[in-house]
């Protein structure tokens, strides 16, 4: 009997390559070793989610770059349309109170784009495309203006320089304060910078 019980404790007590003891067969962890197990993992967690939503946000960054090509290719069609002149339009407020009878993007160009949804930025978490009709601001600045002599604060044949349209809002802040908005300039390129004032 005791000779069993030798051999039972012996079995029950045999080292393992790391120094735990448990009876051979039967794995099992204590409460300590589990919750360093999942401390772990929480850091790594914590480490990798940051990077996971830049990567994610970068995506929805080129969809929103593509959304405003689009509008580029909308705004060219416009002009051919109308001898050469850039359209006459407006943001629509935030505010949801606060409406407009002013013509704004989404009705002077909905002839032009070929789906409203151009319109929507996969970023804009703050619902600006339902509330606005656009999550895309137009420079206003520019209205019914000639498209070859453009005229934005003393900025003329710089093309290049003069923005057409962005985002509203910073969407895509999560990449960086230098690439939280995109814009469309004249020119017809686009680009990720930091924001710019515009006179309306």
């Amino acid at each position: 009997m005791n000779a069993e019980c030798g051999m039972r404790n012996a079995e029950w007590r045999k080292p393992t390559p790391f120094g735990f003891t448990f009876r051979t067969g039967q794995s099992a962890f204590t409460l300590i070793e589990l919750l360093v197990v999942i401390a772990i993992i929480g850091i790594l967690a914590a480490l990798l989610f940051p990077a996971i939503r830049k990567s994610q946000e970068t995506g929805r960054s080129a969809a929103c770059l593509s959304n405003l090509h689009q509008l580029g290719i909308a705004l060219q069609l416009y002009v051919q349309d109308n001898e050469n002149h850039l359209p006459i339009m407006y943001d629509k407020s935030l505010a949801p109170d606060i409406g407009t009878n002013r013509p704004t993007v989404e009705i002077v160009l909905t002839n032009h784009l070929g789906s409203i949804q151009i319109l929507r930025c996969p970023s804009d978490r703050n619902h600006v495309f339902e509330t606005t009709g656009s999550s895309y601001s137009w420079n206003s600045a520019l209205n019914g203006q000639d498209a070859d002599h453009l005229d934005f604060v003393g900025l003329t044949d710089l093309p290049h320089q003069i923005p057409v349209m962005y985002d509203k809002e910073k969407f895509h802040i999560v990449r960086g304060y230098s690439r939280a908005i995109n814009y469309l300039f004249a020119d017809g390129h686009l680009k990720n910078m930091l924001e710019i004032q515009i006179t309306k």
